[in-house]
């Protein structure tokens, strides 16, 4: 059954010491910044039930990680992690992604975590084969399937059609 709230520990015995050490530390950093993060990718489906090995750390972040300059050219802001000891660190926009609103999301362990329905849609958004398996696996947990597609319908209604054909393939077996 998929939890009714990410817990960060359940990455304890899946995911390498130096990418969870990697995780807190551009988190810790984040918060210095004052730049509002919400951990996504591979570590927050973790966190919602289905751990899995990961190598890199990716948040979804404000625009004030960003510095926008003359010609368009768009820069991180001075301080904000993209390495911690070896280990990436991915940021995403929060704005360029269509999903501001998950930044208001309180995590556990001091590391925010995505909401399910916007982790959900950044996984159908994105057309690696891996992000599609993520959806299969969170479906399987016992997510709120009427939930997550009343959310997909206003967020993003072409990815509906991808989303009922998750759902029939993790009840199916197929991934």
């Amino acid at each position: 059954m998929a939890p009714k709230s990410p817990d960060v520990s359940l990455l304890e015995t899946t995911v390498a010491k130096p990418i969870l050490n990697a995780m807190r530390t551009a988190s810790a950093k984040l918060t210095e910044l004052g730049v509002r993060h919400v951990l996504v990718g591979g570590l927050a489906v973790g966190a919602w039930g289905h751990p899995r090995a990961t190598k890199d750390v990716d948040f979804l972040v404000g625009e004030e990680a960003f510095e926008h300059h003359a010609g368009g050219l768009v820069t991180m802001k001075y301080g904000v992690p993209i390495q911690v000891g070896g280990v990436p660190v991915d940021l995403l926009s929060a704005t360029a992604n269509r999903c501001e609103d998950a930044l208001a999301v309180a995590g556990s362990a001091g590391v925010p975590v995505v909401s399910l329905e916007v982790l959900i849609y950044l996984k159908l958004a994105s057309p690696r084969p891996r992000d599609l398996a993520d959806v299969i696996e969170l479906i399987r947990l016992g997510v709120d399937r009427e939930r997550i597609r009343t959310d997909l319908e206003a967020r993003s209604p072409q990815l509906v059609e991808r989303w009922d054909r998750a759902v029939a393939d993790a009840w199916r077996g197929d991934d």
